[in-house]
């Protein structure tokens, strides 16, 4: 893996196909924090929750003025049935499958030798600024309670 982005770097724009076909920009969110979520790959245990985490408290990141996304390099089909079986009807999951890995390659969180992108979390701001990372072992699951607290103190 690369050094991953740096808080206070413009965050890299992108544009992809999330899992139900429709384009997501970080441009469309102007205005809006997001949380980019990186998770390495559908159907695995550790993702599962990750992504489950996200869907269970959209509302309140709603209420946060927060857009969480749920990255991963898998392709849309992959990302569409993996949703399906999840039952996630509001988080949208943006597929880096192609250029395999381009967005998590632009923000320093591609692992190279496994072809997948590392475990983080990143916070972006109204202004398109980084204002929060943080990069997990693989085996760890992210504690959406802390990435709340970094949201409810950014108000």
């Amino acid at each position: 893996m690369e050094n991953p982005i740096l808080v206070g770097a413009t965050a890299p724009v992108f544009n992809l196909m999330d899992n139900r076909g429709k384009m997501v920009s970080l441009n469309d969110y102007k205005g809006k924090k997001v949380l980019l979520s990186w998770h390495p790959l559908a159907f695995t245990p550790v993702c599962t929750e990750q992504m489950k985490s996200l869907e269970a408290n959209y509302a309140q990141f709603e209420e946060l003025n927060t857009i969480p996304l749920g990255f991963s390099v898998d392709p849309v089909p992959s990302k569409n049935a993996w949703a399906k079986e999840l039952q996630i009807s509001n988080l949208k999951l943006p597929s880096d499958f192609w250029p395999h890995g381009a967005v998590a390659k632009a923000y320093g969180l591609f692992r190279e030798l496994e072809g997948f992108s590392e475990r983080a979390n990143i916070v972006v701001d109204e202004k398109g600024k980084v204002m929060w990372i943080k990069v997990y072992n693989m085996p760890d699951l992210p504690d959406i309670e802390e990435v709340i607290q970094v949201l409810k103190k950014s108000i």
